[in-house]
């Protein structure tokens, strides 16, 4: 039964539900957690709230990233240059074997027919670095050392050899009139992946398992109650009603929208925290001519002054079966925290507490500012000519421009100081892990298995011992470093390529 009302008002709903779980927003993390929660409680029930028309349709969208599953194989930003010369690859290893459990978990859902047919979703694609100039080799090259050691990224190769490279990247060498010094590495065991399609498949899985999914349903408000539960005012977007629905635990996994519901959830641990947007633009080629000319993913060094998001990158895509090539990021901003979100968006998270934190962001990042203002004045011209230093013959009438997603970078008070912007992926969850929110960007999607894993552990503390059998089922390395034990990350290695077909014949593709 509704309230009666007029024309653009609201219609009040009586009805009101009530749920163990639910999950805002359907995207890559929302439908890991989902999943995994599924496998690990069947019996819970659990709701989705989705904004849009269907799941996957923002950051974790196949348009809307690169599609590289993040395992630091050629990300140079991945891997620090200390002043004594000293390469730190921690943080390469932290997030190699983070997407080595996402493997381990897509592989367990093949191997129990919870999705089918991986080729849809991941392809096996050699993931490259390539630097010029003498300072740069020496980086790559100590870089290589200190990686080719650990068994985690075994099978690297290194060449400073122009002809060598040529072998590899026939595109990028061709007509390169550069003398200065070129070096590059290459892994045979990275991936290209199109998590839209991966979302879309764990949420049919959902379904087929009752789990209730509302599209075209928006979160307004979040309100604690009386008995400890989490009391949302849900807007369906077609009918105008709202309806109350309350959870003991709530997952907010709505991207850059995540800003907001977790400043109106109210916890301390979302106060001093706000968001800065990034768009992205990459330049897209279909001419099948140049696209067969090269197979693999290549990323570059960031340009002096550039944020980690910025680094180029030259992508081999498989989407729909069929192969394309993307080269960007061009940075760019918005106001808005998603692509489909409000121009309002960043003025509407400053609050009180952290109004304070956001300025010493601004005065702190004016080179971000710059950079990004520079970027949005590009003309498609001013692209072309960046991407001719992967591509020295590329011509302007085989590539367009296409928009990417929305990031939002978090921005906290750190012991960096006050107003400190966060490259990264980060949980923030209350105390009695009722409620957390996922914020932040790269490498999100390619590790997002670890991180609902750390939401588990965090929010869940209670059934950890009871639940770990089927943990170790879905991810046999749950609880223990792959790094340390290097029989078992042999074992684990061949068989994720074996379930997910990263070793077996590729599908003949047709070139768009």
């Amino acid at each position: 039964m509704q309230n009666t009302s007029k024309k653009g008002e609201v219609k009040m709903s009586n009805s009101e539900t009530k749920s163990d779980v639910i999950l805002i927003g359907a995207g890559i993390m929302s439908a890991t957690l989902g999943t995994l929660l599924k496998e690990l409680v069947p019996g819970w029930e659990i709701k989705v709230f989705e904004k849009l028309a269907n799941a996957g349709e923002e950051s974790s969208n196949e348009w809307n990233n690169a599609g590289t599953g993040h395992a630091a194989l050629c990300e140079l930003n991945y891997t620090v240059e200390q002043p004594d010369g000293f390469i730190d690859i921690s943080k390469a290893i932290k997030i190699n074997e983070q997407f080595q459990v996402s493997m381990q978990f897509w592989s367990y859902l093949i191997n129990s027919k919870l999705i089918q047919n991986p080729q849809d979703f991941i392809m096996p694609l050699p993931h490259m670095s390539l630097v010029q100039g003498a300072q740069n080799v020496s980086f790559l090259k100590k870089r290589f050392k200190a990686l080719s050691k650990n068994p985690l990224f075994q099978g690297m190769e290194f060449s400073d050899d122009p002809e060598k490279i040529m072998e590899w990247i026939p595109l990028i060498m061709q007509e390169r009139a550069s003398n200065e010094p070129i070096a590059a590495t290459k892994i045979d065991s990275g991936t290209d992946i199109n998590f839209g399609a991966l979302t879309r498949m764990l949420f049919d899985h959902l379904e087929s398992k009752n789990v209730d999914v509302n599209y075209k349903h928006s979160v307004d408000n979040i309100n604690r109650t009386r008995d400890g539960l989490w009391e949302l005012k849900v807007r369906n977007l077609e009918s105008g009603t709202v309806e109350s629905h309350t959870a003991k635990f709530i997952f907010v996994g709505s991207g850059g929208g995540s800003v907001h519901l977790l400043q109106k959830s109210g916890i301390p641990e979302g106060k001093h925290i706000g968001g800065f947007p990034v768009s992205g633009l990459f330049m897209v080629c279909n001419n099948p001519e140049v696209v067969e000319q090269h197979h693999a993913k290549v990323y570059g060094k960031a340009k002096v002054g550039a944020p980690p998001m910025s680094v180029p990158h030259l992508d081999t895509r498989f989407i729909d079966n069929k192969k394309s090539l993307l080269f960007g990021p061009f940075a760019g901003f918005s106001p808005k925290f998603l692509k489909n979100g409000s121009m309002f968006d960043l003025i509407t998270s400053v609050k009180l507490d952290n109004v304070l934190t956001m300025l010493a962001a601004g005065a702190k990042n004016m080179s971000l500012t710059k950079y990004l203002i520079q970027q949005i004045m590009l003309s498609k011209e001013q692209r072309m000519e960046e991407l001719r230093e992967f591509i020295p013959n590329a011509k302007s009438e085989d590539w367009d421009l296409v928009a990417a997603g929305q990031r939002v970078q978090v921005i906290k008070d750190t012991e960096a100081g006050k107003g400190t912007l966060q490259f990264g992926t980060e949980v923030v969850s209350a105390a009695d892990g009722s409620i957390a929110a996922l914020l932040g960007a790269s490498p999100g999607a390619s590790t997002a298995v670890h991180v609902m894993l750390e939401v588990i552990t965090k929010c869940f503390p209670e059934h950890l011992n009871e639940w770990e059998p089927k943990m170790k089922e879905m991810i046999p390395s749950y609880g223990l470093s792959l790094m340390e034990n290097p029989d078992l990350l042999n074992e684990i290695h061949t068989s994720t390529a074996q379930t997910l077909g990263l070793i077996e014949k590729k599908p003949e593709l047709v070139f768009s």
